[in-house]
């Protein structure tokens, strides 16, 4: 592939994985406004970013079977047209029910855009890469996410919430039909769509289960401490929703500068990247709740997030390599354990904020990320030996 349509491709696919990313994310200052539209309180309103994320988390199992038998591209491009017609017709609902039923819709569309496109993009590059360009999309997917909510407080600031869904549903519908363009449509890798049959082949592959399993504690750290970033940001130095939006914004800005150069580190360094990615978040993050000081806060939020990219693209890289015939089938599983790892994590922290307090939440995800850099460390360098004594395996 020329570096022009590869510039191209990561173009297209991190703008899309930008979109989606923040339409999940950016409703989150929107509540008050929300319930006071429709005249609910705020846990009834809240049911509508739940109604988006457990139809996301669910279908995400589905999309990655079908990517790999009727082609990533064609996928794609009917998920993109999909999600940007609910988030569309999101801004036009009436009450609680219709407002949860479209964007329950929404997230099951949108959840094809992660694991294709990523899945996409490992079908495109070679070994040497592969990871620099998963780094990039991953990077600019969780900037989408980290930006969101100080673009949904701008846009609620000049608009209102309706303007939200309408501005990110217009720009996914641009999207769409620049991808129905531009995109190389190939076939699909396998030949069957019994579902059963493609994940029992997943789960036969011992290997390939214990590398995506990382990525639930991945999920658990981050997404599950995450979540309270911004409201402790709020009561510690008392900004607005749009300052503490900006302010987070730095942990997404980590991931899109690292992410694309994550790989060429990994290549440089080998797998003791990932003991110094997991120092390194560890300490921004155990660390996190002491600080007072924006400046402070700021580098403990880039931290995290190098550490983040480099541990996720490289658990992501080696699982795509496992079974590259059904990188769609991976990354369905990459996900899902992801985004499991994320719910349950903010699950318990939340009964953690209410019993103790917000210190704990953030030192026991920093204490789990170094264990996580540790842990994968251990494995890799336990690959790398295996694969030297069977030097037929295919291995990362």
């Amino acid at each position: 592939m020329s570096s022009r349509h590869a510039t191209r491709l990561l173009l297209i696919l991190g703008g899309i994985a930008f979109l989606v990313q923040g339409d999940n994310y950016a409703a989150a200052p929107l509540l008050i406004d929300i319930a006071e539209d429709l005249h609910l309180n705020i846990s009834s309103a809240a049911l509508s970013i739940s109604m988006y994320m457990i139809p996301f988390g669910v279908f995400t199992l589905l999309f990655g079977p079908l990517a790999d038998r009727y082609g990533k591209a064609k996928v794609l491009n009917l998920a993109t047209f999909g999600t940007a017609t609910f988030s569309i017709l999101s801004a036009t609902a009436f009450d609680l029910l219709s407002l949860c039923v479209l964007r329950a819709i929404n997230g099951a569309l949108a959840a094809a855009v992660m694991p294709v496109s990523v899945s996409l993009v490992g079908d495109s590059f070679d070994d040497s890469t592969r990871q620099n360009a998963l780094g990039a999309v991953i990077g600019m997917m969780f900037l989408g996410g980290a930006v969101a909510p100080a673009v949904g407080g701008a846009l609620a600031f000049f608009g209102s919430w309706r303007l939200l869904y309408l501005t990110y549903g217009l720009a996914e519908l641009v999207l769409a039909f620049i991808m129905l363009r531009l995109l190389e449509k190939r076939p699909g890798t396998i030949s069957t769509s019994n579902f059963l049959k493609v994940y029992r082949r997943a789960f036969a592959n011992k290997d390939l289960i214990k590398t995506v399993s990382f990525l639930f504690f991945v999920g658990f750290a981050i997404f599950g401490s995450f979540a309270y970033s911004g409201k402790f940001i709020q009561i510690r130095l008392g900004y607005n929703t749009l300052a503490v939006g900006l302010l987070l914004s730095l942990f997404g800005l980590a991931t899109s500068v690292v992410g694309p150069k994550a790989g060429t580190l990994k290549q440089k360094f080998g797998n003791k990247l990932l003991l110094f990615a997991g120092m390194i978040g560890g300490a921004s993050w155990m660390t996190f709740s002491f600080w007072r000081s924006p400046m402070l806060i700021g580098f403990s939020l880039v931290g995290f997030g190098l550490a983040f990219i480099i541990i996720q693209s490289t658990v992501i890289a080696k699982a795509q390599q496992l079974m590259p015939e059904q990188r769609g089938t991976v990354m369905s599983l990459a996900s899902f354990n992801m985004f499991m790892g994320g719910g349950v994590g903010t699950f318990l922290n939340g009964l953690i904020l209410d019993a103790l307090g917000f210190p704990l939440i953030f030192l026991s995800a920093g204490m789990l990320i170094f264990s996580v850099g540790l842990v994968l460390t251990l494995f890799l360098n336990k690959s790398s030996k295996w694969a030297m004594s069977r030097p037929e395996e295919v291995v990362v």
